[in-house]
Parts: structure tokens; sequence; C-alpha cells
């Protein structure tokens, strides 16, 4: 039997070696960082070597970093109290507190209008598309681009942005939110006054060392040139597509996307019936965003796109990382083209 071939990396990428280790040796601190004595000092400083890391990986040495269960309830941080617009390529953690009036092209860009009253993504996780920041942005989701392409906070101009470490290899259940210094939030989750009143409960701990470990690590990978490599071969996946199924529609082909991503569609397969197949060929791929409670629906960004509901509902995503091969693109595309001239025969 042939071992499975991991291409999901939007929905969450492997835990890295690094966070692991750093996860491992963080189990050893028995204080509570709250706690003024040795032990709980010791909590203390994994936390703040972690905030550090995550500040160094993003550009944002002059912002503050609170830490959170995930980039969800960051994002609740700041929109439970204000009133912003939005897109509906959005992320549903932020798109279920905004107003949806700005208005995407069929390439995923979106047109802002007032960018210190709206939420604009980094980069898209179904699409991969990027977006380009105006200065001013209240709020911008870097999910998806935190790690794969080249980001600073400090040189981003907006007011707040959105982490989660599971999407650069640390552990699923911790993110961040980092925002300007100065600039202050009505605590959601009050208590013990943690992470300067911003979120108060108990830190976690393991998690935040492995948040800081994998940062750390995903900057030297694109340092190093990691995600080019990337880049080829989802190049060499979408050229190969494109000969096996020449119909295809690549969605946000024509913007700049993220190195990894490649969304696509024969109108009229069922997205939800090529995961299927190709799970059952030994392929982890996706129909789209992995936060909808394991459902597959119709997709809410490719409709804000434009697209209709057969169109949208046909869409699969492969999202590479850097341990995929060639050999695995060829084995994937070997086996969805099997899956495609059945489908075409059955169409027929």
């Amino acid at each position: 039997m042939n071992p499975r071939v991991y291409m999901d990396w939007n929905a969450t990428a492997p835990l890295r070696v690094e966070a692991r280790a750093a996860m491992i040796a963080a189990m050893d601190a028995v204080g509570n960082p709250s706690s003024v004595h040795a032990e709980g000092r010791a909590a203390k400083a994994i936390i703040e070597r972690a905030r550090g890391q995550v500040k160094d990986a993003f550009g944002a040495g002059s912002a503050d970093i609170a830490f959170t269960s995930g980039a969800t309830e960051a994002a609740a941080l700041v929109l439970a109290s204000k009133n912003i617009q939005a897109s509906g390529i959005e992320h549903d953690c932020i798109s279920v507190w905004s107003d949806l009036t700005l208005n995407a092209d069929i390439n995923g860009i979106v047109d802002v209008t007032s960018p210190k009253e709206c939420s604009l993504q980094a980069a898209n996780s179904e699409t991969g598309v990027l977006q380009e920041l105006p200065d001013g942005v209240f709020l911008s989701d870097y999910v998806q681009a935190f790690g794969k392409t080249p980001c600073a906070f400090d040189w981003a101009g907006v007011t707040f942005a959105l982490l989660s470490a599971h999407k650069v290899g640390g552990p699923k259940g911790v993110g961040a939110l980092v925002l300007k210094q100065g600039i202050d939030i009505a605590p959601r989750i009050k208590g013990g006054g943690q992470e300067q009143g911003r979120r108060s409960g108990t830190e976690n701990v393991v998690g935040i060392a492995g948040f800081g470990a994998a940062a750390e690590a995903a900057a030297r990978d694109l340092a190093d040139g990691v995600w080019d490599q990337v880049a080829e071969l989802h190049d060499y996946l979408e050229a190969r597509i494109i000969e096996i199924a020449p119909e295809v529609i690549i969605f946000g082909k024509d913007a700049k996307r993220l190195p990894n991503t490649s969304n696509f569609a024969i109108p009229g397969w069922k997205g939800e019936t090529q995961v299927m197949q190709m799970d059952l060929a030994g392929y982890a791929i996706s129909a789209g965003s992995a936060c909808s409670s394991g459902k597959v629906k119709v997709s809410r960004v490719l409709q804000a796109m434009g697209f209709d509901d057969v169109t949208a509902s046909s869409a699969i995503r492969v999202s590479l990382g850097p341990t995929n091969t060639k050999d695995e693109i060829d084995g994937f595309m070997y086996a969805w083209a099997k899956s495609y001239t059945k489908f075409r025969a059955k169409a027929a």
C-alpha cells in the first residue's frame, strides 16, 4: 500500500520538529506564569521568549502580541465592539462580525474605499490570492500569508493583524492578535488580567512555546528560499492540470497568489466527489476552507468572486508545503486524471 500524501497545508501544516521540541521542554515548567516565585518566572520566560520569536518572525518589533486560542478568538477580540466593512472572501471569523459591502472582482481582488473602516485579508485561504493592503487598514487576517510570503507588520500600515500557530507548523489551538502599541481593546474574557489585560486566563505555556519555535523556523525557511521551491512545484502542478483538462478554471490565476495554493474546477464535477476520490487514492486535499465543521459547502469565497453555484461547488484546493515532491505531484495528477477521464465519460 502506498503511503499517504498530504496536500492540504492551508488547512493545517504538519507539526515542525522545532515546535515539538519546544513544547516537550515547556511541559517541564511546573510554575504558573502569573506566580512571582522562580518556577512561575521560568514559565513566564517561556511565554516571553515565544512572544519575541513571533514578533521577530512577523516583523512586529514595535507592536504588541496578545496570545489567544487562535485567530478566531483574536478576531472576536477586535470586532465584537467594532462595526467594519469587509468582502465575502474573508474568513468566517471576520465575516460574521462584518458588513459585507466590499466587492471582489473575478480574480479575488477587493476594492477598498475606506481602509480605516475595513478588514482586508493578506492572503485568501481558498484561492491563495494576495491583496495589496492600502495604508491604514483596520484589521488584516495574516493567517495564510505569515510564513509563506514576505510580510512585516511594522511596514504593513495596519492596526490589527491575526496569526495562527498551526498554519506555520505550530500546535493547533494557539494564535495571536498583533496590535499597534498604544492601541487597546476591551477584553472578551475577563478575569486575572493576563496578556496585559486583553485576554484573561492562565496562558497555554506549552502551546505558546510551540508557536514561537514554529514562527522562528518558518521565518528561517522563508529567508532560505524554501517556498520558492514550493512555488516551482505549484507551477508544475497547474501546468499538468491544464494539459490534462484545458477547460479547467483556475481561480485567481491572473492575480498574485501564495506560492503553494491551487484552487481549480471542472464545472459539474463536484468538489466533494473529487476530495473523496483522491482520499481513496491516498491524497489529502480539500474543497475549500477547513473551518466549516467538516462540512463541504458551496464556496462563499468563489460566489463573492462572481462564480455560479455549479462552478463554486466543483472547486478543489491543493495546497502544498516544503515536504512535497515532484514525484508526489506526478502521482496525484495520475490519480486525478483517471478520475477526470471517468467523469468525462459519464458526462458524454
